[in-house]
């Protein structure tokens, strides 16, 4: 939290046509500088059909854990795989404005060797490079669970499955851990025929997405226990446990409960005997509206569900961020007590049936999504892109990739950068985001600091 702020950010490229390569965006987000807001380099793929989502860094500070072997790696690489050719390229980001493709990893490779399918979530750990996959084998991904692989963190040759008793988990999504407690937490999507086309709304009515966290003892590899939130609640997606190590508690976004459109955030911490419990301790309410202006997938229900489709914890534990990717609206939440969060902070931007646009008077496609906090928890960015085939549901008549910046208040409270308004090149959506230097969705630490 105390290092020099970010002067760069790292943003993906995709093209939701596959018409164009997918790319890697380099974005000035130095306020001093004469290209503040603006794209200052970009590393284009050599294949099409990628579709960029979620990627990360080969390095942290888990490096430093005593198990792990690598305490002298550099954060130098970004791992980016692609979601839909589960082709994994490492990009090499030593000089950030001659960043480079450093070696391109094969699906075949991918197939081969752990029998997983569209790479999704990287995080570096102690022994090397953990990426959960959405797919199992097949060409429709169903052949067998997904689950997780792991990389050599030098090398990046593929290792194998991390699994040895996967227990009840049968789909996938993110995954983190508590290092010192030695145990990770792993949440659910659904399965490829259930996302890649767009949402199955039979599937989702019938509360067929994923409504499980599991609970793996991290070194054993073994699942060890899981909790159903209950079958409405559909969709249990980003992992956010608290940074420092010596607390026992984290947080999951659940898009949607089908009951009441209702988005979630339910509090999960370790009891005394080792075991997990969880809690509701959010519930965000869907807005009515005219079915006139909705997409038809929701003329139904008559109603904009918020559509909680990310969450960030900042460094310090203070502040939860929750995408509303439906209604348009990022909040911010004081979790210091985390069984009772508080609303500190709100903006609208974007938005089903809303459109609200951004202080400089442009129009920001789709609504908040992606959502990335420097380090010092003092600038929050995000992107608006979900994935292509839910955007084109949601947002049928929205087009384009933007990235925006929130400065935090010092006692809490957003407010939108007005100079902050990257717009990305036309035929491109935006994702994930990774800042300099590392940030609040990438680190995992080993010690607890006084």
């Amino acid at each position: 939290m105390e290092a020099p702020p970010e002067t760069l950010a790292f943003t993906l490229m995709l093209s939701p046509d596959g018409s164009q390569p997918d790319g890697l965006a380099v974005v000035d987000v130095d306020p001093a500088s004469d290209t503040y807001g603006q794209i200052v380099h970009q590393v284009i793929m050599p294949n099409t059909g990628d579709e960029f989502h979620h990627f990360g860094w080969n390095a942290c500070s888990a490096s430093l854990s005593p198990l792990s072997g690598h305490a002298f790696l550099e954060r130098r690489y970004l791992i980016i795989p692609g979601i839909r050719s589960s082709r994994i390229y490492i990009i090499d980001v030593k000089e950030p404005l001659k960043a480079k493709i450093h070696k391109i990893i094969e699906p075949e490779e991918v197939f081969s060797k752990t029998g997983y399918s569209r790479p999704h979530t990287i995080h570096c750990g102690p022994e090397g490079i953990y990426v959960s996959t959405l797919g199992g084998g097949g060409e429709d991904g169903t052949d067998g669970p997904p689950g997780i692989f792991i990389m050599d963190c030098e090398t990046f040759e593929i290792l194998g499955r991390y699994e040895m008793d996967r227990g009840k988990q049968d789909k996938h999504y993110d995954f983190w851990w508590n290092l010192p407690r030695d145990y990770m937490i792993s949440s659910e999507w659904g399965l490829p025929p259930q996302f890649e086309n767009g949402v199955v709304a039979e599937d989702l009515l019938a509360n067929k997405y994923g409504h499980s966290i599991h609970f793996w003892n991290l070194r054993a590899r073994q699942n060890v226990q899981t909790i159903d939130l209950g079958e409405n609640y559909q969709m249990a997606l980003e992992i956010r446990p608290a940074h420092d190590p010596s607390k026992d508690y984290g947080f999951c976004g659940v898009v949607v409960d089908t009951t009441n459109l209702q988005g979630a955030i339910f509090t999960w911490w370790q009891r005394d005997d080792d075991t997990f419990e969880t809690k509701k301790t959010i519930t965000i309410d869907p807005r009515p509206e005219d079915p006139e202006n909705l997409p038809p997938l929701l003329k139904g229900f008559g109603a904009v569900p918020p559509l909680v489709t990310d969450i960030d914890l900042s460094l310090d534990d203070k502040y939860l961020y929750v995408a509303c990717w439906g209604l348009g609206e990022m909040h911010q939440y004081d979790v210091t007590d985390p069984m009772n969060p508080k609303l500190t902070g709100k903006v609208e931007l974007g938005g089903i049936a809303r459109g609200t646009k951004h202080p400089n008077g442009k129009t920001f496609a789709y609504a908040p999504q992606m959502v990335e906090i420097s380090r010092d928890g003092k600038r929050v960015y995000w992107t608006n892109s979900l994935y292509s085939t839910w955007d084109d549901q949601f947002y049928p008549d929205d087009e384009g990739g933007q990235m925006v910046m929130a400065n935090v208040g010092e006692n809490g409270g957003l407010t939108l950068d007005k100079d902050f308004f990257v717009e990305f090149p036309k035929g491109y959506r935006s994702h994930q985001i990774r800042l300099e230097g590392g940030d609040c969705s990438t680190d995992s630490f080993c010690y607890p600091s006084a």
